[in-house]
């Protein structure tokens, strides 16, 4: 037992000449957080692959209800191209009133230049356009 005790007396004090240690730091990997800034991007591209809720407002969408509101935007813009048109150079679009989906056009020449009045049937809302003259 003796012989056991001062083995250990002797190795014990080499042992720990031998032995490492290192730090334990926390370091955040969210920017957020702290963390490194060129984490953001892996990060948001690893959240939107494991993303697997989907926007009701695009899940239950009708295909008619989208048509009809392209085909809204697509006369209307014609129509604002239109009024370009007639404001610089081309004569031949002609004042009235318009029916165009959900949307009344009301087109009249006003003191200073053109009025365009757009009438959102569904909603009420209206919206008033000046296009002003040379």
């Amino acid at each position: 037992m003796k012989k056991v005790f001062l083995l250990m007396l002797f190795i014990f004090p080499l042992m720990i000449g031998f032995s490492h240690a290192q730090r334990l730091v926390y370091q955040p990997k969210n920017p957020a957080f702290g963390g490194d800034t060129f984490n953001y991007q892996w990060m948001l591209s690893s959240a939107q692959a494991q993303d697997t809720f989907k926007d009701p407002a695009e899940v239950n969408r009708d295909p008619m209800d989208e048509f009809a509101e392209n085909l809204n935007r697509q006369v209307l813009s014609r129509l604002a191209r239109e009024i370009v048109d007639l404001q610089f150079g081309s004569e031949d679009f002609s004042e009235g009133s318009y029916n165009l989906g959900d949307y009344r056009v009301n087109v009249s020449d006003g003191g200073s230049g053109i009025v365009v009045t757009i009438v959102d049937s569904r909603t009420g809302g209206s919206t008033v356009v000046e296009v002003p003259t040379n």
